[in-house]
C-alpha cells in the first residue's frame, strides 16, 4: 500500500554531496567540545563496566541453575564484588545491586538445599 504523498525533508547534508553546513561538528564551544570527548570516552568505559557486571551476574545464574552447590558459591563470591564495584562507579543504584545479590543467593541457598 504505497502513498502518493511526499517524503519528509530530512535535515542534515544531502545525500548528493551537497550540503548546505557542516552538520558533523555539535559543540559551539571549547568546554562543550571537551565535554563531547569525554562523554564518548565515559560511554566505552560504561558499556565495558556494564557488560562485565551482566557476565558475573549470568556465571552465577548459570552455575546455579546447572546443580552444583559449591560452583553456585564459588561463582556468588566472585559475582558479589563485581556488583559492589559498579555501585561505586555509579553504573547501578545501590538498591538494584542489593536486589541482584539477594536473589543471587537465594537461589544458591535453594541450590545448595537440593
Amino acid at each position: 500500500m504505497t502513498s502518493d504523498l511526499p517524503l519528509p525533508k530530512l535535515r542534515g547534508p544531502d545525500p548528493g554531496g551537497n550540503s548546505g553546513g557542516d552538520c558533523s561538528k555539535v559543540a559551539n564551544t571549547k568546554s562543550a567540545e571537551k565535554a563531547a570527548r569525554q562523554a564518548v570516552k565515559h560511554r566505552a568505559q560504561n558499556v565495558a563496566n556494564r557488560s562485565r557486571l551482566r557476565t558475573a551476574i549470568r556465571k552465577a545464574t548459570e552455575a546455579v541453575s546447572a546443580g552444583n552447590p559449591e560452583n553456585a558459591q564459588k561463582a556468588l563470591r566472585e559475582a558479589q564484588p563485581t556488583i559492589d564495584s559498579m555501585v561505586n562507579k555509579g553504573l547501578i543504584h545501590r538498591n538494584k545491586a542489593a536486589r541482584h545479590k539477594s536473589r543471587l543467593a537465594a537461589r544458591a541457598k535453594a541450590a545448595a538445599g537440593k
